[in-house]
Parts: C-alpha cells; structure tokens; sequence
C-alpha cells in the first residue's frame, strides 16, 4: 500500500546476454510501461516493468548505480543484486532524456536516505545500546562493472659516401641535395614519435595512477569484507536470533559475495593493464631506435655541408684564377695588337721605300 508509481514511460525492454556479456536479449516483444515506483515505508525506489503478469523488470535504485546513454534513444544501467544490465530502447530522444533525468533525481533521493538511515543508525548503535533491527548498509560503495555497447560488439638505409675522395663541386652539391629531403623526413617522424611517446607517457601515467587507485580499493574491499565477516560472527552469537538479524545476515552475506566479485574483476583489469605496459615498453624501444637513426642522418648532414662548404670556396678560388688569366689574355692581346700595328706602320713604309727607290 505505501509503494505507489511516480513516474511512467514505455520502451522495449533488453537484458544483457548472461553468458556473453555482450548481446542484448529482448524482453518484450513489443513497448512496455516502465515505471519508477517509491515505496514510503522503506524509503525506497524501484524501476518496475510487467509484460502482461511478469515481472521483466524489479531493480532497486542505488547510490553507486549509474544510466548511461549509449545512443540518442537507448540507455542501460547495472544492477549488481539482480547481476544483470538492463537496457531500454525509446521512441524519441526526449522520452530518453527524461527517463535519464528522473533516475539521476531518484538516485540522489536515494542517497540521502540512505545517508540519513546510517546516521539513524549511528545514533541508535551507541555503546550503550544494543544492535539495532535494520538493514545493516555498507559504507563502501561497489563499482559498477563497465558493459559492452548496446549492439553487442566491441565498438564500446642509408648510405654514406667515402670521405677519403675529394669530390668535384658538381658530386657535391648532388648528394648535398638529398640531404635536406632525407633530414625533412627524419624531422617529420621525429614530430610524429614525439607525439606519440606524449600520447604514450600520459596513457602510462594515467594507467599507472589507476592501478595504485584499484590497489586502494583492493584494500578497502578486503577490510570491509573482514569488517563483514566479524559483524556476521558477532550476529551468529547473539542469543535471540529475530527475524531482523537473519535479513541482516543474508543481506552481509550477498554484499561480501559482491566485493568477492569486484576483486576478481579488478584482478583481471590489473592483468590487462600489465600487458598493455609491456606494450607501452615496446614501442618506447622503437621510439629510441628512431631517434638514433635520426641523429646518425643529421651528423651526415653536417659533414656533407662542411664539404659543400669547401667545394664552394674551391671553386670560387678558381673562379678568380680564371678571371686573372683572362685580365692578363686581354692585356696581352693589346700588347700584340699595338705590335701588329706598328709592322704594319713599318710594312707600308718600306713599301713606300722601295717603290721610291726604283
């Protein structure tokens, strides 16, 4: 009587594959209500789904759990105690939207209470008192495990010349006009392995950081679960054994079977974060190769412009030789000429001469 719907809306209900954790199985054949439900007494909501007299959908609302939405019109959220994920697929964008608000609204109400239960619960455990009937809640809030994306797939030589020759200006400047080409390319894979070992380093930092943070709460998971088990000891002991305790107990028992679970997958992403910084390792290696060859390719350009450098000036002492002969080829072309021309002076007047004398 105190549990009445406080808000509705109809979609096609899906629950994950329990054996692939991958593919969605359809519930509903076709749209159904989807009900938020809030029961006074307890202090609690629930997300409720019939098709027809079954019950397709009874998820109690938590603090840790969280709607995701996938696409513009579908969304899943997980529910640890039922050990399933649900997914609800709307007509419009809108219809999503709103579903999506009312859980975030729902789940901080049920937030507060709770947090108003543990302090009720607080003050009602003091030392003076004995163990109060209720529900014992954990302080400790379970991750919920990631899921796969709503379809069930997983899109959730170089050579260098011989330095004991002297090349010609001409051989120089050829294989000078390789190197800025082969430095260009070396400099362009340079940027490229710079961008990537930044990509890599914060990747790594980031993985790094999480791993100390799941190692936290590897910790705190193994401390809560022996916090349980001794409070699962001290209920055992009691004398009058009521009704309240054994929910309590069964309740302490689950929640331990839970952090039990989280620790296994925690394991296991531990494990896929080892290997992927092996791989990380890998390609810091290459990365230094790279950049080694890169360094060998700039002193060969270095030396390749020293010698350019002397070849210029060689054939610029050249140039000035060459320009030397020519000056002292025109000097004495104009000496010969001045020569020719007074033999000739000299021819004419001898002619003169004879022709006189005869």
């Amino acid at each position: 009587m105190g549990e009445q719907p406080i808000y509705s809306t109809r979609a096609h209900v899906f629950q994950i594959d329990p054996n692939t954790k991958k593919n969605w199985l359809p519930a509903s054949k076709h749209a159904v209500t989807v009900s938020y439900f809030y029961d006074s007494t307890r202090n609690v909501y629930r997300i409720i789904s019939l098709d027809g007299t079954k019950a397709i959908i009874n998820s109690t609302i938590s603090p840790n759990m969280t709607f995701t939405k996938t696409s513009q019109k579908f969304g899943q959220w997980a529910d640890s105690r039922a050990n399933t994920v649900y997914g609800l697929g709307f007509s419009t964008e809108h219809h999503l939207s709103k579903f999506a608000e009312k859980f975030a609204e729902y789940k901080e109400a049920a937030r507060l209470a709770k947090e108003k239960s543990q302090e009720k619960m607080e003050m009602a455990t003091s030392p003076s008192q004995e163990s109060p009937a209720g529900e014992l809640s954990s302080p400790l809030t379970p991750l919920t495990p990631p899921m796969e994306n709503i379809n069930g797939t997983d899109d959730i030589c170089d050579s260098t010349p011989n330095s004991d020759s002297r090349p010609e200006p001409a051989q120089s400047a050829l294989a000078f006009a390789h190197s800025p080409a082969m430095t260009k390319h070396w400099e362009a894979e340079l940027e490229a392995l710079k961008g990537n070992n930044a990509k890599l380093t914060a990747a790594l930092l980031e993985s790094t950081a999480n791993v100390k943070q799941w190692k936290q709460q590897l910790a705190a998971y193994q401390e809560e679960a022996e916090r349980l088990h001794k409070r699962v000891t001290e209920l055992e002991c009691q004398s009058n054994q009521t009704p309240v305790i054994k929910s309590q107990k069964t309740e302490l028992n689950q929640t331990i079977e839970e952090l039990e679970n989280v620790l296994r997958d925690k394991e296991e992403e531990m494990e896929k974060l080892k290997e992927e910084l092996e791989n990380m390792n890998d390609l810091m290696e290459q990365k230094d190769t790279l950049t080694q060859k890169l360094e060998e390719t700039e002193l060969r350009s270095r030396v390749l412009e020293e010698q350019l450098a002397g070849a210029e000036q060689r054939l610029e002492e050249n140039q000035e030789e060459q320009e030397n002969f020519r000056k002292s080829l025109r000097t004495l072309l104009e000496l010969l000429d001045g020569k020719i021309f007074e033999l000739t002076e000299l021819r004419d007047t001898l002619a003169r001469l004879i022709e006189e004398a005869s």
